[in-house]
């Protein structure tokens, strides 16, 4: 866990966001429960009493504020310029595997987590969870899609970091060569799956116009 240094005065939002940082190393040991977030607090100097008032949504809210601490630290550690001289096709599977990383240190508080957007009474912070993963990862590669593209590249790497983060749990292969791996042969089928839906889907200026074709049978081309 990184040093947090928070305001005089913080706020309930300021506090959300320092105890999302904090948590997972407790709960790595006390599950994700009070007991973790009254240690966190204390840890970096909040009264636990006014920690428990930032997560009104309790132990999904403590969750969901630890995946904002790492979205935080991804976008901090893939700058523009960084992300720039790296290859498109590359991009993606750097991005997910810092986000493995990341949660690295807190393994077994990740392991619990899931365990817990699993029930299905969390189905829907879950899904909501694994889309902002998604579009975080894919605007930090460049993505500007604001069409129907925008929705499945999210879907699909939704779907691949889901089952990347699976193998990973569970990866005792040396340097998690195994989830490299599987990351690996996933990424390609996205690429393929990318390629032939340009294929399929033709380019805006190519798409039939009915305003385009009246108008060349109005001015027929010379």
């Amino acid at each position: 866990m990184a040093d947090i240094v928070l305001p005089p005065d913080p706020t309930l939002d300021e506090m959300r966001a320092a105890l999302g940082a904090a948590i997972p190393a407790h709960a790595v040991f006390d599950g994700w429960r009070d007991t973790a977030l009254e240690n966190a607090a204390r840890a970096i100097g909040i009264d636990p009493g006014h920690a428990r008032l930032a997560f009104p949504d309790g132990v999904t809210g403590m969750i969901e504020a630890w995946y904002a601490s790492i979205d935080a630290r991804l976008a901090a550690a893939f700058p523009p310029e960084r992300v720039a001289a790296m290859k498109f096709r590359d991009r993606i599977s750097e991005l997910v595997l810092a986000r493995l990383a990341l949660a690295r240190p807190e393994k077994q508080a990740a392991r619990s987590a899931l365990a817990i957007l699993a029930q299905p009474r969390n189905a829907a912070t879950a899904a909501k969870l694994g889309w902002h993963a998604a579009d975080l990862m894919w605007r930090l590669a460049g993505d500007t899609a604001t069409d129907l593209n925008h929705y499945t590249k999210r879907l699909t790497l939704s779907a691949v970091y889901g089952s990347t983060l699976m193998v990973w749990l569970d990866d005792e292969s040396e340097g998690e060569a195994d989830t490299r791996a599987f990351l690996a042969r996933r990424i390609e089928g996205v690429m393929r799956f990318e390629k032939f839906k340009a294929q399929i889907i033709p380019h805006p200026e190519r798409r039939f116009s009915m305003s385009r074709f009246l108008g060349r049978l109005r001015y027929p081309a010379h």
